[in-house]
């Protein structure tokens, strides 16, 4: 059953430390949202306040409508699944699903483990099962009590990198099966974006934008944001007379003259015949794409996703705008779009 996520100005504190500053948050039921940030940003401090690990210094916190202040945590009915699964080694992978259920039946256990596919696994113990399956199976583990409400916090970061893409999506896909509410704290952005049906971007304890994925990538609300989201380029650059002076050419801007930052992604630019001279100083290859690092006249460096490397090191190539918007953050803290056709 799902439910509505409602935080309204909370705030954590560790003593002098403010952890959480002045944050509001709703997440519709059915959703998965994630919070993503650097270490430090507040985020698994408001999955604990949510989760009533935490007491807060103010705000006010609701599920499905009901509040949660004050509530001691076994009352709230919200699952948790951390980044290590957390099994009793000495019991069975059923008995470990069925563990908080009230009535002690299996049958609940059973159905969450064939959610999770490793419903022919439910004698075994969690030493008998790789990674994945031991998160696979707190994560049945965490629905069986048909909770309200999950919480996610960092639950694939010990695992290997394949097997953290495939366990993060099949997890997507039974939290959306089952319609539950989610929150998932990480501080991995690509997996936030990937997974997430709606992020929030959190820094020194306050929430910078929340949004859907794509919006939060394509449309970053302030200069923070778009540092702390996607692999872009950031060049400070100078806006002349209705036009933004970059290294790839002048781009028509309606705003007044003075400094910005232009924001070019590393899938935005490519080898050109009339782009800016450049020089490939480094290349790292990825299997799916390479990144080459490549220094303009001016002295700057910009990095460039590619299918393949544009060249060896010492190579000198022409690099230029793909068509598309670009986003601009005037130094009065305005935004604005030019446009590439």
């Amino acid at each position: 059953m799902s439910a509505n996520l409602a935080i309204r100005e909370l705030t954590v504190r560790y003593g002098d430390v403010v952890a959480v500053d002045n944050v509001s948050l709703f997440v519709g039921g059915g959703t998965l949202a994630a919070l993503v940030g650097p270490s430090g940003c507040g985020k698994t401090s408001i999955l604990r306040a949510i989760a009533g690990f935490e007491t807060p210094a103010g705000g006010s916190i609701e599920v499905g409508g009901e509040s949660v202040d004050g509530m001691p945590p076994e009352k709230r009915r919200i699952g948790m699944l951390f980044q290590q699964g957390a099994l009793f080694p000495h019991l069975s992978v059923i008995q470990n699903v069925a563990f908080g259920l009230r009535d002690g039946s299996d049958e609940r256990g059973v159905e969450a483990l064939r959610l999770v596919g490793l419903e022919n696994l439910r004698s075994r113990r969690p030493h008998e099962l790789s990674g994945g399956q031991q998160q696979r199976v707190a994560l049945a583990r965490a629905l069986a009590p048909q909770p309200r409400l999950i919480l996610l916090d960092e639950p694939f970061a010990a695992l290997d990198a394949s097997l953290r893409t495939r366990l993060r999506e099949e997890v997507r896909d039974i939290l959306r099966r089952t319609a539950t509410t989610a929150v998932l704290v990480t501080h991995d952005q690509e997996e936030a974006l990937s997974v997430a049906d709606e992020v929030s971007v959190m820094r020194h304890g306050r929430i910078l934008q929340s949004c859907s994925p794509r919006e939060i990538y394509d449309r970053p609300r302030s200069e923070d944001v778009a540092r702390l989201v996607g692999d872009a380029n950031l060049l400070e650059a100078t806006i002349v007379s209705g036009s933004v002076i970059t290294p790839f050419g002048a781009l028509p801007v309606d705003a007044p003259d003075g400094t910005c930052v232009i924001r070019v992604a590393t899938e935005s630019l490519a080898t050109t015949a009339d782009g800016a001279p450049a020089t490939i100083i480094s290349s790292r290859f990825y299997g799916h794409d390479v990144v080459d690092e490549v220094q303009l006249e001016d002295g700057r460096t910009v990095r460039v996703r590619l299918p393949r490397s544009a060249g060896e090191i010492g190579t000198l190539v022409k690099i230029g705008l793909k068509p598309g918007f670009y986003r601009v953050f005037l130094s009065t803290g305005e935004v604005r779009d030019v446009v590439v056709p």
